[in-house]
């Protein structure tokens, strides 16, 4: 399955390793969550993927968590 990122210019948000808003990449992606089972087909989960533009600080949140 391909994922898009956003243009960083439409994705500002709140950066910890910078102390301010900046400019983000934000995709989502789906990620199997166990492999070791034979329904691990079925236990994918949205995973929320995001890269600062300024300090390429990266943050990925389950999206079930959100």
């Amino acid at each position: 399955m391909a994922t898009t990122p956003s243009t960083p210019d439409n994705t500002v948000e709140y950066c910890s390793d910078c102390g301010r808003e900046t400019s983000h990449v934000v995709r989502v992606e789906i990620r199997t969550e166990s492999q070791k089972t034979e329904n691990a087909e079925f236990s994918r989960e949205p995973y929320r993927l995001t890269r600062c533009v300024d300090c390429g600080s990266e943050s990925t949140m389950r999206m079930n968590n959100a």
